[in-house]
């Protein structure tokens, strides 16, 4: 019985990454459709951003002043540049570039483009050399191909729509069409993919400063409250009248609530956890669940249309992106490979040391009994 229960504890510990990741990917797979919602009922995608940041922010204050209060280090001006920077690409920049864009495709295009953004991570994580790629070995073949495959199927999103896809029976619930979709199709195409990159660019960065930093509950606070700061300046910017910052007891208060609590708050400190454990190239290989999610919902459920060009961009990408994540296995077997021959160096001289050791204590006990007869 004990035996069993540790076998069971391990296979847990073992794959609960895996199993937390798939767990977000459900939480972001609800917010497309959450969020198309509201921002059709007529929240505005910036003061959504705003007020979500705020959320997320006092819910996760709690928990990183008291759990983390010996382990969190101290917050120097420097390190308070490097979270503005996060907040910047994590919050602010990204997702109101990424939001933005749902006024003008749809859930399942955007869940579609998420993809890439493992393939995106790797390309600059080669560029700042936090990533080797031997193009002379099968598998380092296999990360290079895969990126461009998954590229591909980006650009065979971005420009080809095709015919749609019949529906098999009516939507079974309603949320409302989207009736700027084919006339600014490209324009949230460009929004998209820039999203994607500078979201690359903060997944690098969290596994740079998880090491500086290693309080991912602090460090996700801050960049909510910081992220809510920059999102709030620039939406002033852009939107000068108050009426669009009043929210309501409906949709768009719950899409608030929730896209902060689960997703800016909970899903970004699994990320970060999982970051600090696995890497971010790992965070990023879930992502096409949220996309099967999506697709499933959109199509069977809300009755959404399915484009040929989503369709088959789609698959590209996602053949694309695993077959990086194959290339990538080799890098734990190249790790493996590299520590066994120190490991065993390593024994190597124990074993010569203590031969020497035992060598030099005969020599000692030969030398005594001379010395005593001389005496």
């Amino acid at each position: 019985m004990g035996v069993q229960l540790y076998e069971i504890l391990s296979t847990y510990s073992r794959f609960k990454p895996h199993f937390l990741m798939v767990m977000t990917q459900v939480g972001y797979a609800f917010l497309y459709f959450i969020t198309e919602a509201s921002f059709n009922h007529g929240l505005n995608p910036h003061v959504y951003i705003t007020y979500r940041h705020i959320v997320s922010g006092f819910a996760v204050l709690p928990f990183a002043y008291f759990l983390e209060r010996k382990v969190r280090p101290k917050l120097t001006l420097a390190l308070f540049a490097e979270i503005f920077v996060h907040s910047l690409l994590g919050v602010s920049l990204t997702l109101n570039m990424y939001f933005a864009s749902l006024k003008y495709t749809s859930p399942t295009f955007l869940a579609s483009m998420v993809n890439t953004i493992a393939s995106l991570t790797l390309i600059i994580a080669v560029v700042l050399r936090l990533e080797v790629i031997d193009i002379k070995s099968i598998r380092g073949v296999a990360k290079v191909l895969g990126t461009v495959v998954s590229l591909a199927g980006v650009m065979t999103m971005t420009l080809y729509r095709g015919p749609a896809v019949k529906n098999l029976w009516s939507a079974i619930i309603h949320i409302g069409g989207n009736s700027t979709i084919q006339e600014n199709w490209l324009k949230g195409s460009v929004l998209v993919v820039a999203s994607c990159i500078t979201w690359s660019m903060w997944y690098i960065m969290q596994a740079i400063t998880l090491k500086r930093y290693p309080a991912p509950l602090s460090l996700t606070t801050w960049m909510s409250f910081v992220g809510a700061a920059q999102s709030a300046v620039f939406t002033v910017i852009v939107q000068h009248k108050p009426k669009p910052w009043a929210i309501g007891f409906n949709i768009d208060l719950w899409a608030i609530i929730y896209s902060g609590v689960v997703c800016s708050g909970l899903i970004v400190f699994i990320q970060l956890w999982c970051t600090e454990k696995k890497g971010p190239v790992f965070v990023t290989m879930f992502n096409p669940v949220s996309t099967v999610l999506v697709a499933v919902l959109a199509y069977f459920v809300l009755g959404e249309r399915l484009y040929m060009g989503s369709v088959i961009g789609g698959v590209i990408v996602i053949f694309g992106l695993y077959t990086v994540l194959w290339g990538k296995e080799g890098d734990k077997e190249l790790q493996t490979e590299l520590h066994a021959p120190s490991s065993s160096s390593d024994e190597e001289q124990k074993e010569t040391k203590i031969q020497i050791s035992s060598m030099e204590m005969v020599v000692k006990s030969e030398e005594k009994p001379k010395s005593d007869a001389n005496t």
